[in-house]
């Protein structure tokens, strides 16, 4: 059996805030501690409290003055991106020709795909981030190469192959047949093994044909308990394309819907220029629109409404969207999303973000009861914040005199250095195998 009591200034959400007063929201304890056991969070509290919990022996990582969350959640991204983040000059249909199925081919190759799924899983714990949502290239290659370098970390994560049968290099094309078989080993070799969670991942409608798309809803109806992610109304000539290629459809999310692919737990990505009709049925079916504001910037293609989301009840998740996304940085993402929220006369008080990055994030995947909260019984998935790792943040916060202060000054100013500690189920990830109490009481000398 093995416990450590992870100290520090504990803060866990219990509900979305309803504004930056809402403090029934959250949860903060000022000398707080988290216990573990085995990879399993057994109860938080106040640090005199939950010491008397353990035994006596237990192990204590001291992170006093830091602030100790649940482990960021990123719920869109592509790990064969990760060497084509920062490519210059393009929207998203020339960006995706000239960069990205470029790029992609080389994972045919399964060394190299074990070497960037190795240096992607590293970069998401250096930044926060515990569990995330990606796409695979179209070789299943990759597929086992990003699930093993999860697995090998502990990693709770969810993703899949894509599914590409027309509109791209031929070396990227599979053919509806073959995409749902490889799918579908995929799935029985990954789907529930460890914390390995599977996602069928036809790309989009532009390079998916009518009988690849008939394959995707066979997958669907006989793998309820797997995600869909698919892309949505990112771009206009995106929106024009696919279409122009489904003339049937009402508009772009009805393709979707005609092949049965949208229910609650679909992650459509992007979702920028979208109908009130097209909202309404997000809200209708459950599926989950996810918010990218780095991707959405870079490749100049619009603004993401969140008030439109929430008046009609759909549902909307936050992501780094890397590659085109530029920072691995869930901060840095937040602090994006304030700005194009800010911009459409829209606000994201600090205590949503950090809901939506934590919480937020766990209910659009109906993981709530795992991960996303610092809550008995959930997976022990926890980063601790350091709010003055940065020269200028330290100087800043010399005059913050609130937690929403203090959490502000983290998304706009923060980046991986302020991440001090990332645990996933319980072990420290960023002290590379030492014990994790003796490094923080080194780092920290606090009694």
């Amino acid at each position: 059996m093995t416990e450590i009591l992870i100290r520090g200034r504990v803060l866990t959400f219990l509900a979305e805030p309803k504004g930056i007063d809402d403090t029934t929201s959250y949860r903060y304890i000022e000398d707080g501690a988290v216990f573990v056991r085995d990879g399993k969070i057994v109860e938080i509290g106040v640090y005199g409290d939950i010491r008397r919990l353990a035994d006596a022996g237990v192990g204590i990582a001291d992170h006093r003055p830091h602030l100790i969350l649940p482990g960021f959640i990123d719920t869109h991204l592509h790990f064969p991106q990760t060497q084509a983040i920062a490519s210059y000059g393009a929207q998203l249909l020339e960006w995706l020709n000239t960069y990205i199925f470029v790029e992609e081919q080389k994972f045919a190759r399964a060394a190299h795909a074990a070497e960037v799924a190795d240096r992607f899983m590293d970069e998401l714990l250096s930044n926060g981030t515990t569990t995330a949502v990606a796409y695979c290239s179209v070789h299943p290659e990759s597929v086992d190469a990003y699930f093993a370098a999860a697995e090998a970390r502990g990693m709770l994560m969810i993703g899949g192959k894509v599914m590409m049968d027309r509109n791209a290099p031929d070396a990227l094309r599979d053919t509806p047949q073959r995409g749902y078989d490889e799918t579908k080993h995929l799935i029985e070799k990954w789907h529930g093994r460890g914390r390995a969670l599977y996602a069928i991942s036809p790309r989009f409608a532009i390079t998916s044909t009518p009988e690849q798309m008939e394959m995707s809803k066979a997958l669907v109806a006989e793998h309820p308990d797997c995600y869909v992610q698919t892309h949505l109304s990112e771009n206009r000539d995106e929106i024009a394309f696919a279409t122009s290629l489904y003339p049937e459809a009402k508009d772009y999310t009805d393709i979707y819907a005609r092949y049965s692919l949208l229910n609650d737990r679909m992650l459509l990505g992007h979702c920028i220029h979208m109908s009130e009709r097209e909202v309404a049925v997000l809200a209708e079916t459950g599926a989950v629109g996810v918010f990218c504001p780095t991707s959405n910037l870079f490749l100049g293609s619009g603004l993401f409404n969140a008030a439109e989301f929430d008046r009609l009840g759909a549902r909307w998740s936050v992501a780094t969207d890397v590659g085109a996304g530029t920072s691995f940085s869930m901060l840095e993402t937040m602090d994006e999303a304030y700005k194009v929220l800010h911009l459409q006369g829209q606000r994201l008080t600090p205590f949503n973000s950090f809901y939506r990055m934590t919480r937020g994030n766990a209910l659009t995947l109906g993981l709530e009861t795992k991960i996303g909260s610092l809550q008995a019984g959930a997976d022990a998935d926890i980063v601790v914040l350091d709010s003055g790792a940065k020269s200028a943040m330290e100087f800043r916060m010399r005059t913050a005199t609130s937690l929403a202060e203090e959490l502000f000054i983290l998304q706009t100013m923060g980046d991986d250095r302020c991440v001090a500690e990332v645990y996933v189920a319980g072990r420290a990830m960023k002290t590379k195998g030492k014990k994790a109490d003796t490094i923080v009481r080194e780092q920290l000398q606090l009694a």
